[in-house]
């Protein structure tokens, strides 16, 4: 079963971050998310392992959940959910 914690905590570091903003580079979102007590060092080591650069939510939860895979641990952590892609209403 999926520890709840990590995306948990890791949902509200996202929320905080893009909150005013559409795209944040990962050494804020590490930031905000060192912050946090319930995320262990292993837990923020995921972040470390994500390229440097600026990213939307939907392509930061993306490489998160990339991170997780490769390292087998979607069973022990769990997925973040993806948020929907937004359309246009013109795209609709």
């Amino acid at each position: 079963m999926p520890d709840p914690a990590f995306a948990h905590e890791m949902r509200q570091v996202l929320d905080e971050v893009y909150r005013d903003q559409d795209r944040a580079p990962v050494r804020e979102i590490y930031g905000r998310a060192s912050a946090r007590t319930r995320l262990t060092a292993d837990m923020l080591a995921h972040l470390n392992e994500i390229p440097e650069g600026d990213y939307t939510r939907r392509e930061m939860v993306e490489e998160i959940n990339k991170v997780i895979q490769r390292r087998g641990e979607q069973d022990s952590l769990g997925l973040l959910d993806v948020p929907p892609r937004i359309e246009a209403v013109e795209d609709t």
